[in-house]
C-alpha cells in the first residue's frame, strides 16, 4: 500500500460514471492492495474499530471545513482546512477498511452519507460546534494528541492495512498537535483577552476529556503528560475534573443534537438523489 494512494486519488478523475452527490469519481482507495483478512483478526472487532476511527475524523473534518472563509487570517485558514483534508483522507481508508470486514456490501459513500446519526460512533467532542478561534485550537489540541496516541499504538496491528494507515496517520497527526499545540501557548502566553479565551475554551472542552479515556485507556497518560505540557508553556492552569458534559456516549451511538444538524448538512445532497452522476 503506496502512503499517498488515497491523496492521489483524490486529485484524478476515473471514467464517466462519476457519482458527484458523494464526491467520489475515484477508485476504492484501497484498489490493488491486499485486503484479505489476516488469521485471527476478527472481522467484526476491525470494522468496529476502523468505523470509529473513520467517525471521529469524519466529523471533525466537517468541523474544521465550517472555519474556511472564517479563520483570523489566510494562512490560518489553509492550515485547517489541510488538516481537515488529513482527517478526510484517513476517514476515506478506515471506512473503505470497515466496508471490507464487515462484509455487508456497503462503501465509503455508503458509510459517510447514509448512515443514520445513531449509527455514529464518532466521540462527542468531534461533533462539538464551533466557538471562538480559541475553542478551535483546543479542541484541535484535544483531539490530535488522543488520535496521535491511538494511531501511534496502532502501527502494530495485525491487520495490514490499518497499520498502513496509522502509520501514514501519525505524521499528519503530529503536525496536527504540534499546530494546535504552537496556538494554545501563543494564546494562553499573549494578552489578558487572548488568555481569557483560551482559559474559558478549556472549561468548555476539558470534561470531555473522560469520554477519550474511556475510548482508550491504554493512551490516558501519555494525552494527560501532553497536555499538562502544553499548558504549562501557555502559562494555563488545566480546569478542574468537577465540570460535566452530556451523560451520553459517542461510542454507544448516543450523541447531542449537534451531530444530527451536522449531518444534515454533511449528507443532504448525497441523500437527496443517491444515483445522481454527472
Amino acid at each position: 500500500m503506496t502512503d499517498d494512494h488515497v491523496y492521489l486519488s483524490l486529485a484524478e478523475e476515473h471514467g464517466d460514471d462519476t457519482r458527484w452527490a458523494f464526491g467520489t469519481g475515484f477508485e476504492d482507495p484501497l484498489h490493488g492492495v491486499d485486503t484479505t483478512l489476516p488469521a485471527g483478526v476478527d472481522a467484526d472487532e476491525l470494522a468496529a474499530l476502523c468505523l470509529a476511527l473513520a467517525d471521529d475524523a469524519l466529523v471533525a473534518a466537517q468541523r474544521l471545513a465550517e472555519w474556511v472563509t472564517l479563520a483570523p487570517e489566510l494562512e490560518e485558514e489553509v492550515a485547517l482546512a489541510n488538516i481537515g483534508l488529513d482527517l478526510l483522507g484517513q476517514a476515506r481508508l478506515l471506512y473503505a477498511r470497515a466496508g471490507q470486514a464487515e462484509g455487508k456490501g456497503r462503501d465509503e459513500d455508503a458509510l459517510a452519507y447514509l448512515r443514520d446519526p445513531g449509527e455514529f460512533r464518532n466521540v462527542l467532542l468531534a461533533e462539538v460546534p464551533n466557538g471562538d478561534f480559541a475553542h478551535c485550537v483546543v479542541k484541535l489540541l484535544l483531539l490530535s494528541s488522543w488520535r496521535l496516541a491511538q494511531l501511534q499504538q496502532l502501527i502494530g496491528h495485525a491487520d495490514p492495512v490499518l497499520a498502513a494507515v496509522a502509520h501514514k496517520g501519525v505524521s499528519e497527526l503530529t503536525y496536527h498537535r504540534d499546530h494546535a499545540a504552537q496556538w494554545v501557548v501563543r494564546l494562553g502566553d499573549g494578552t489578558d483577552e487572548s488568555a481569557r479565551r483560551t482559559g474559558a475554551a478549556l472549561a468548555e472542552l476539558w470534561p470531555y476529556r473522560a469520554e477519550l479515556h474511556a475510548a482508550a485507556p491504554e493512551t490516558r497518560n501519555e494525552v494527560e503528560a501532553v497536555l499538562a505540557e502544553v499548558l504549562a508553556a501557555a502559562r494555563l492552569d488545566a480546569p478542574g475534573e468537577d465540570a460535566t458534559v452530556p451523560a451520553v456516549s459517542g461510542r454507544s451511538g448516543e450523541h447531542t443534537e449537534h451531530l444530527t444538524e451536522l449531518l444534515a448538512e454533511l449528507q443532504g445532497v448525497a441523500r437527496s438523489d443517491p444515483e445522481a452522476i454527472w
